[in-house]
């Protein structure tokens, strides 16, 4: 990369930073109207959100179920539940082409009684019962929620029971009267990172001000939080301290207290039963015997906490293989592996001491994953199997009784005929070969003229895997474009080493692997840069923020989605200090002395010939600041530059709040791309 001719380190837009200011949403509005009054007139755009909405809302999206006691329990949006359903089956009925649910919490009527915009965020069963649970529930779909304890019998909420304000809250059940609590006590409580430093013990009946503090990290830490671990019918309370995005304490309750558990920072702890699963991040040298990163180990757990090192290595990695996951059943482990980015499910069996073998059948060469329905009582499991062209197909077996039963699958929403799925590598400026996966025409000509869109991510140790993915099926795809998923550093699919290659000082080689990504693309003549574009959202937004700065040579178009791009102030903005273990610390002059080389924000200068971008974002996202795609647009527009800017009211850091945001805001960015790479109108050969 060229230093840049002159760092802009002045921040006259800092006021957009006020996400709720009237000045900055009155800008926000004036920008919404200038991207809707130009994308949502053209060809296509109107037929395209209601085809997207439809699919959102499909009937015949596959109703993934969790099972706590006697029920499987699902949450379900669609046309007629916006905000969406919580609701309950059977197993038996479950198993029918279509079940009879039954309703627990309506969240279009609550919000509806509650005037609020309500977002669901999950649930928490109370163990072993199950006839109580605690619910958590965003306004606008921001990470804060509000929590209440909810009667899974009566289908009401406690009235007196369990509630806790808005907050970034961590909480666990102890017991049916008692919770594990951290959220924001007051002045001082949280972290820098804005997640809570300090876990309280709760007992019903009292004021959340008199819990009692079990537990305080430092304001410098990422977030502490206590959990309560039922597995096989053993009981782990945990308290995990995050010093850092990838490195943590751990304390277990033993004896009525808390004992540091000895392990490398970065390694994380998981179980089996009795049995403690770490896994690796970095060499581990223990016992006489050194364990590489990415290593999955097992122990006792009564004899490692008798300083027994002795471990069994369920998994070694490779340069070209690593571990994906860890789930199970009652007796068996699954150990889903990583080769060449794709999956292999083996299912491991202890004997004693002795753990045995044996590759899981799957249906298909794609991805698959499996769990458990009911770890501690069976060993049937769930499994999915998709890939990009494979509609996602949900299976149901039994350990040890063939191959699983296909249960329910997604329709085609997109014509994939005549598609392929191709891997290729490109060379980095290192000489790395990084994969990435094209999906075009199985008689592509290669005239350099195609439509492309290039997609990536390359940060947090995050996987890019193969997954049937119907918007872009039916936005770009059916339309004949070309759609490329590249595997950059930084992301996790060969193991941990993948990832800290491109930590820190060394974030450039995410931007480098992905810039060979897209030469090799106009080498081999499947497009040019007029019919390039790049996609990235979040720290993907980063990336590609990193890219129009550096080679805008090479692309005519960026959808730039709830990006990072002001790396000065990252830090500094909601949870931005919880990803210094991944870019670094702007505030230390030796951090800056690199983040400052990618840092769109500060890099953006007048005069180049950039390619068109579209920004998105979202007012409700408290994870990624809003204003780093406010800044970047007003600075670029402040310069002479031609962008677009959309920025949802509601969302969180998904961007979108329910199905009809969410189909508008993607019509909107493939409406873009359709645009500025020459795509508005299908081809005659591509058939609906």
């Amino acid at each position: 990369m060229e230093s840049p001719v002159t760092l802009n380190l002045s921040d006259p837009h800092l006021w957009l930073e006020d996400v709720l200011g009237e000045k900055s949403l009155a800008w926000v509005r004036a920008r919404n109207a200038e991207s809707t009054g130009e994308l949502t007139p053209r060809p296509g755009f109107e037929s395209l959100r209601q085809r997207l909405l439809q699919i959102y809302d499909s009937k015949e999206q596959i109703p993934y179920v969790t099972r706590i006691g006697s029920h499987l329990y699902n949450f379900w949006q669609d046309d007629r539940q916006v905000r969406g359903l919580f609701r309950r089956t059977s197993l038996e009925e479950y198993r029918s082409a279509h079940p009879h649910w039954e309703p627990v919490l309506d969240l279009d009527q609550l919000s509806a009684d509650e005037k609020e915009n309500w977002v669901w965020k999950g649930y928490q069963p109370l163990f072993p019962t199950y006839d109580r649970c605690l619910i958590s529930l965003s306004r606008g779909g921001a990470d804060a929620t509000e929590v209440r304890e909810f009667d899974l019998v009566l289908k009401t909420f406690v009235d007196g029971g369990f509630r806790l304000p808005e907050a970034k809250t961590s909480v666990t059940w102890r017991d049916r009267d008692t919770l594990y609590v951290g959220t924001d006590f007051g002045p001082g409580s949280l972290t820098h990172s804005g997640y809570p430093r300090q876990v309280k013990e709760w007992t019903r009946g009292t004021p959340l001000s008199e819990a009692t503090l079990l537990f305080e990290g430092q304001p410098e830490d990422v977030a502490v939080r206590a959990s309560v671990i039922h597995d096989r019918g053993y009981t782990y309370a945990r308290i995990d301290r995050s010093l850092t995005f990838f490195t943590s304490e751990i304390y277990l309750l033993s004896a009525g207290r808390w004992e540091k558990i000895d392990k490398p920072l970065d390694a994380t702890l998981g179980t089996f039963g009795d049995q403690w699963l770490f896994t690796l991040r970095s060499d581990w040298t223990v016992g006489g015997q050194t364990h590489p990163a990415g290593a999955l180990l097992s122990v006792p757990a009564d004899e490692f906490l008798k300083g027994n090192r002795g471990f069994v290595r369920l998994f070694e990695p490779s340069e070209r293989k690593s571990l994906v996951a860890v789930t199970g059943t009652r007796n068996h482990l699954f150990v889903n592996e990583l080769e060449n980015v794709r999956n292999r499910i083996y299912v491991l069996t202890r004997t004693g001491r002795e753990w045995h073998r044996q590759l899981l059948q799957t249906p298909g060469p794609g991805t698959v994953a499996a769990w458990g329905v009911d770890p501690d009582e069976s060993n049937h499991y769930w499994l999915v199997a998709t890939d990009f062209l494979l509609p996602s197909g949900l299976y149901l077996g039994t350990v040890g009784e063939g191959p699983a039963t296909g249960l329910k699958s997604l329709p085609p929403f997109f014509n994939a005929q005549g598609l392929r799925i191709e891997q290729f590598e490109a060379v980095s400026r290192d000489g790395t070969r990084i994969p990435y996966f094209q999906i075009s025409r199985k008689h592509l000509a290669l005239e350099g003229q195609n439509a492309t869109l290039l997609y990536g991510y390359g940060g947090f140790e995050v996987s890019l895997l193969s997954t049937y993915d119907p918007t872009v099926g039916a936005a770009w795809l059916e339309y004949g474009g070309v759609y490329v998923q590249a595997n950059i550093r930084g992301g996790g699919e060969f193991g941990p080493l993948w990832h800290q290659a491109a930590l820190k000082q060394n974030r450039q080689t995410a931007y480098d692997d992905f810039i060979a990504v897209a030469e090799d693309l106009i080498r081999r003549r499947v497009t040019s840069p007029d019919h390039l574009g790049i996609l990235g959202a979040s720290n993907g937004g980063l990336l590609v923020g990193n890219i129009l700065i550096q080679r805008p040579d090479l692309l005519n178009a960026v959808v730039c989605a709830v990006p990072l791009l002001d790396m000065k102030r990252y830090p500094h903005l909601l949870a931005g200090a919880s990803w210094m273990g991944e870019y670094g610390d702007p505030d230390r002059p030796e951090d800056w002395a690199f983040l400052q080389r990618y840092s769109p924000y500060h890099n953006v200068q007048a005069g180049r010939n950039y390619p068109q971008v579209l920004f998105t974002t979202s007012t409700r996202d408290d994870r990624v600041h809003p204003g780093h795609a406010r800044k970047m647009a007003a600075r670029m527009r402040e310069q002479g530059h031609v962008i677009l800017y959309y920025e949802n009211l509601e969302g969180g850091h998904g961007g979108a709040a329910d199905h009809r945001q969410r189909a508008f805001m993607r019509a909107l960015e493939f409406t873009f791309l359709r645009r500025q790479l020459g795509l508005e109108s299908p081809p005659p050969h591509i058939l609906r």
